[in-house]
């Protein structure tokens, strides 16, 4: 019984080194890349991209769809969602990989600003330091609005309003409910969901967000079940 409860005791102080370890060297790059280049400046430089889309002008439903899809605890979060990350490690541990990060939209709007697609360990770190800096000095709304127009959305097009413009031919503020759904669904992997890379895959993502938003209470079965015919009709 000593035995064991030695060696459950060195796992834990292994697991805390190892832990500390890779907190300090996250730490360190998150300072380096805020230090290079300020989050204020960062954020200016976005709100000069072609074609930028401010909260106001994204239609309720397609605030809601991106929400309920990507992260449905946004409004009560600090940038981290301790439920996602424990779902993602647990997901990784049985993949033997990096499948999943778990994270929130502010984090993704970090990675936007900051970081790489890559799925690594001490840019995930890096990652929350940045989305508890978002937190501190912008508001929900500000975020959600950086965070679509720093998405990319597959065939070159970078933000909501390039989005809109080139598979809708339509600014955001004229999206419908259907195509709320639809561009709600594609950053999640814009190369597989691109309508025009792959409709079928598109529509299915779709109907995932639809889903969701009738989980969240954001549409009724009735809306639902009339979008999901009008997609597989």
């Amino acid at each position: 019984m000593k035995f064991l409860k030695k060696i459950i005791t060195t796992i834990i102080v292994v697991c805390i080194i190892i832990a500390s370890v890779i907190t300090y060297k996250g730490y360190g790059i998150y300072e380096k890349a805020i230090t290079e280049n300020p989050l204020e400046e960062k954020i200016t430089e976005i709100k000069e991209i072609e074609d930028y889309t401010e909260f106001k002008d994204l239609p309720a439903d397609y605030k809601n769809a991106v929400i309920d899809v990507e992260d449905q605890a946004f409004y009560k979060h600090f940038g981290i969602s301790f439920k996602s990350i424990a779902r993602a490690f647990v997901n990784n541990i049985k993949a033997a990989k990096i499948v999943e990060g778990g994270s929130t939209i502010t984090q993704q709007l970090s990675k936007n600003l900051y970081f790489t697609q890559k799925q690594e360990i001490l840019r995930k770190v890096a990652e929350m330091f940045v989305a508890f800096d978002i937190e501190k000095k912008y508001s929900k709304e500000d975020i959600l609005e950086f965070y679509v127009n720093t998405s990319y959305f597959g065939d070159g097009y970078t933000g909501i309003g390039q989005a809109c413009k080139g598979y809708l031919d339509k600014q955001p503020s004229e999206m419908t409910l259907l195509d709320s759904t639809l561009m709600a669904g594609i950053p999640n992997a814009p190369s597989a969901y691109a309508p025009t890379v792959n409709p079928e895959l598109a529509t299915k993502r779709q109907i995932i967000v639809i889903k969701r938003m009738l989980d969240k209470e954001d549409l009724s079965k009735e809306e639902a079940d009339k979008l999901i015919k009008q997609l597989t009709k």
